[in-house]
């Protein structure tokens, strides 16, 4: 009787009533002890409204966020304490699956069985848990790997406005990753559209890459809520697979500013004072809470890759800002490249890698990079005098800067395997060294007699004789037949 007693009571302690309901924020009571922050609580009708704690507000009420809409809930309705934090299903099961901020399968595939569940929440590994090598993760995409090489166990960001190509090469990159090193790839769709969801799955499937690859994805339509903890969920996967599994992992997160924007969202619901420009208060905490979780450790290493929207094509924003302080890596994406057709959109003077050292690359990589940087900033700053006295009142030397400037900024085109469809061009996949040795050959003039046109979108350096040949072919039989035309008159 005692122990009956004493369940009914443990179990009336674990219930609490709903006092009030603002939008994502509900205020409940608890009569026995308050649950802890970061705690997932459940209520409404089979109890499908998930609520995360957030703040204790007095000895008997707690403060949290809903994980899910919360449409049906009233006051008074009771509210069940789960004891825990909000999980994720980690394991060898989770690969090939798509999921959602809650571990549950959203691939129309059955659900997982068996599998292991996590807390979201962990600390960052210690300083002493950390390599200290810095090693070079090639992609096989030129531009990257020439200009702005990026760091084995390191982030780097993608930075551009709205449609200059984020996604694109964030998909081109998972496909280069799995298709070429043994790694497992995660990708962590924050905010964005549900369509990018379902084609990047149906597109990793055609490519054969799936069973490499897990997908967690927490849409535009869902609660700030789940946006902002749908990458702490990717996160504990993506360590799972470093610290039990030992292996590499490339982590890709579209996008990190609507991780930011879904914290600020919460913060505003929660009524904190907002800070510049309206942004949360605790921004720089909350972003460095998730980037300090990704790390080279000496069981393996988490390499993200991660897309950042720029409002406005702002670089001052304090989003932008903030998350340029975390980066090994910053790739900018311009959009008056992508209007003159330059893709991948990468601006080669506004991006940068701190692993373009002598020391890291070695000097022959570094004094390339170097020439070509000198090389397309001479021609930026020629521009102007181009545009109002034209080409032919430039000195020879200036004229051979432009000639190499323009066949560079063609050669750093490449044509990429998930955009095959639509360019009817097939993707290539290049070298560090054949991408080093091309730059090299054109910084030489080797090419200066080659028209421009065939350096465009081509893979190695070697295509381009070849394109040259090949775009020449047509017009040589009209020069033969005029020919024939003048000497019979």
């Amino acid at each position: 009787m005692t122990e009956r007693r004493a369940e009914v009571k443990t179990h009336a302690a674990n219930v609490g009533m709903i006092v009030s309901v603002r939008g994502s924020v509900i205020d409940i009571r608890f009569d026995g002890a308050l649950p802890p922050i970061h705690t997932l609580l459940r209520a409404g009708d089979g109890n499908h409204v998930a609520i995360e704690v957030l703040a204790q507000r007095d000895e008997r009420h707690v403060r949290g966020i809903a994980l899910t809409p919360t449409q049906g809930l009233a006051r008074g309705m009771p509210v069940q304490n789960t004891g825990g934090p909000l999980l994720a299903p980690v394991g060898k099961q989770i690969l090939s699956r798509m999921f959602d901020v809650f571990g549950n399968t959203v691939d129309r595939e059955p659900a997982l069985e068996n599998a292991q569940w996590r807390s979201v929440h962990s600390q960052p590994p210690p300083l002493v848990r950390r390599s200290t090598k810095s090693e070079i993760f090639e992609t096989g995409i030129k531009a990257i790997d020439v200009l702005t090489p990026l760091e084995r166990g390191g982030k780097a960001g993608l930075f551009g406005g709205a449609g200059v190509g984020k996604t694109v090469l964030l998909t081109e990159m998972i496909h280069n990753m799995v298709g070429h090193q043994q790694g497992v790839s995660i990708f962590c769709g924050i905010g964005e559209r549900s369509r990018e969801g379902e084609e990047l799955h149906r597109e990793m499937k055609a490519a054969g890459v799936l069973p490499n690859m897990v997908m967690i994805f927490a849409q535009m339509n869902e609660p700030p809520g789940a946006r902002f903890r749908v990458g702490h969920a990717a996160l504990t996967m993506a360590e799972y697979f470093r610290d039990d599994e030992h292996r590499d992992v490339l982590l890709l997160i579209d996008n990190i500013f609507r991780f930011i924007q879904a914290g600020s969202e919460v913060s505003g619901l929660m009524g904190q004072m907002p800070s510049r420009l309206g942004y949360q208060p605790t921004m720089g905490t909350e972003l460095a809470a998730l980037e300090e979780r990704i790390a080279n450790t000496d069981s393996g290493a988490i390499t993200s890759l991660q897309a950042v929207y720029v409002p406005a094509d702002d670089f001052t924003d304090p989003a932008a800002v903030h998350t340029f302080g975390h980066l090994s890596a910053s790739i900018v994406l311009s959009r008056k490249r992508a209007s003159e057709g330059l893709f991948p959109a990468i601006d080669p003077l506004q991006s940068s890698s701190k692993m373009v050292t002598p020391g890291i690359v070695g000097e022959h990589h570094y004094a390339i990079a170097q020439a070509i940087r000198r090389t397309l900033a001479q021609y930026a700053e020629l521009k102007d005098i181009i545009a109002m006295l034209g080409l032919e009142q430039l000195s020879p030397d200036d004229r051979k800067v432009v000639a190499r400037a323009r066949r560079l900024e063609r050669f750093l085109t490449q044509p990429f395997f998930t955009t095959e469809q639509f360019t009817n061009m097939s993707g290539k996949l290049v070298s560090l060294q054949d991408a080093l040795d091309g730059c090299e050959r054109i910084l030489a003039d080797e090419f200066k007699d080659l028209p421009e046109s065939a350096l465009y979108m081509i893979g190695t350096i070697d295509e381009a004789t070849v394109k040259a040949k090949a775009t020449a072919k047509p017009e040589q039989p009209n020069a033969k037949e005029q020919a024939h035309v003048v000497d019979d008159a």
